[in-house]
């Protein structure tokens, strides 16, 4: 009986959605007429300009008589390339993330003495409130840990005694208690999720005050503690590659456009958790890992770049993977030649690759990022110039660092909180107008008709 009303349901939804594409279709060359730039982009693929910020910035490509030219992929932070940053953590032996996260929060690099303060900080607000974990995490399991961090940002409103002060001081002091506590929330979801749904054993270590962010995450993901410190720096590598991407990504523009109105932290984060939770946003990684290992499942040969680039061709045309057409991990809406993110990933991860025996593996990545712009260029006849984003090698890095793949895009979030909260604090602090962007209708003037007159 219960099987026939669900069949029944599903067919009243099916005839619902007919209803619904029936009357609700918008014919492509609309757009143009009306030159509505989708997806905010101008016709040349360009982000239409939205904002201002001191905080990021994303090149890509260079623009000479409006023509569009590739170019290296560069990024910064607060004016300086990541990758001296990078370098600069890697030539001292230290860890980077939490000096990012103050870069990205004050404008300037922090010297040795307030970087040890605010390691300090953080460490001593990594700490759930009390009975969060039980009440938010431990009796409310859920699937997927990116739906778990934001109905759990969503709940630390109920938790905080000032939760709509709209002061710096109070943006300041939720800002860096939310980039703390996220990766707890992560991990608490994660291991609940594990007894919950997996019906593995579940632990919960204790915190190590002298952790930097990247050893914490480790420490609470692996039942035996034990990692080696060149595990937890990759990871942290990791983490500041992930921190921040600019005002017009996806997620930090949701940020930027919910503290627009003036709502609280909790809400705007949350929001952009949401948003980074999309596959064509920071679930792209694990799309990446899922089309590789179906890759790897139908290519006998990984060292042919004809059985390979055959198999890709029928990704391109939708008849094979998961039939989307797409390459993840290949092209970005801003970097053409290069991605910064994935050079240096792609560096860190044949390294780890060697040691850990996998360079083959690593080699069929290598392999398929080198073909798929001619079998795009084949199959689509489309010349643009693309090339390996940073979530082509990141899943790979955390697969080699033991991270599980329910893992992959919760990583990204609790590093992107860090520009997430930066950019939440410059909206509310120099912008002061409400976004409020316009859609043309297309309906035209209908009579209302009684309801017993209707066909």
């Amino acid at each position: 009986m219960k099987e026939i009303q669900q069949d029944e349901k599903k067919m009243e939804f099916r005839a619902l959605c007919q209803e619904f594409r029936a009357n609700n279709q918008i014919p492509p060359e609309k757009f143009d007429l009306y030159q509505v730039k989708r997806g905010l982009r101008n016709p040349d693929g360009t982000g239409v300009m939205a904002g201002l910020t001191l905080i990021c910035n994303v090149h890509g490509y260079l623009i000479d008589d409006a023509e569009r030219i590739p170019d290296k992929g560069i990024l910064t932070y607060r004016g300086m390339n990541v990758e001296d940053i990078v370098e600069g953590c890697r030539k001292e032996n230290r860890f980077g993330f939490e000096e990012v996260v103050w870069l990205l929060l004050f404008g300037k690099q922090p010297t040795r003495s307030q970087l040890e303060g605010f390691s300090k900080l953080i460490n001593s607000c990594r700490e759930l409130p009390e009975y969060f974990a039980e009440d938010m995490i431990i009796k409310a399991p859920s699937r997927n840990i990116m739906n778990k961090l934001g109905r759990s940002v969503l709940a630390l409103y109920s938790y905080d005694e000032n939760p709509d002060d709209p002061s710096l001081e109070n943006n300041m002091r939720q800002a860096i208690q939310l980039i703390a506590r996220l990766p707890t929330i992560m991990t608490y979801a994660y291991q609940v999720k594990r007894r919950h749904f997996d019906r593995q054993s579940m632990f919960f270590h204790p915190l190590d005050p002298n952790h930097s962010t990247a050893e914490a995450i480790l420490n609470a993901i692996r039942p035996d503690r034990v990692f080696t410190d060149e595990e937890a720096k990759l990871l942290d590598l990791c983490m500041i590659l992930h921190a921040e991407h600019g005002g017009g990504n996806n997620s930090t523009f949701t940020t930027r456009v919910l503290s627009s109105t003036g709502t609280d932290i909790y809400s705007a984060i949350s929001a952009a958790i949401g948003s980074l939770k999309g596959p064509r946003h920071g679930g792209a990684n694990h799309r990446v890992m899922t089309m590789m290992d179906d890759l790897m499942e139908h290519v006998e040969n990984w060292e042919s770049d004809d059985e390979v680039e055959s198999y890709l061709e029928k990704i391109v045309r939708k008849e094979a993977g998961d039939r989307s057409g797409l390459i993840y991990g290949m092209g970005h809406a801003v970097y053409t030649l290069s991605d910064p993110r994935a050079v240096i990933l792609k560096e860190n991860a044949r390294k780890m690759a060697e040691e850990h025996g996998l360079l083959r593996k690593f080699e069929l990545f290598e392999r398929v990022e080198k073909l798929s712009p001619d079998v795009f260029a084949k199959v689509k006849n489309d010349q643009k110039v693309i090339s390996a984003n940073v979530d082509f090698y990141s899943g790979l890095v955390y697969e080699m660092l033991g991270i599980p793949s329910d893992l992959y895009t919760p990583m990204f979030a609790v590093s992107r909180i860090a520009g997430w909260c930066a950019h939440r604090i410059e909206e509310m602090e120099t912008c002061g107008r409400i976004m409020r962007p316009a859609y043309r209708s297309l309906t035209h003037e209908k009579t209302y008709i009684p309801i017993d007159q209707r066909d």
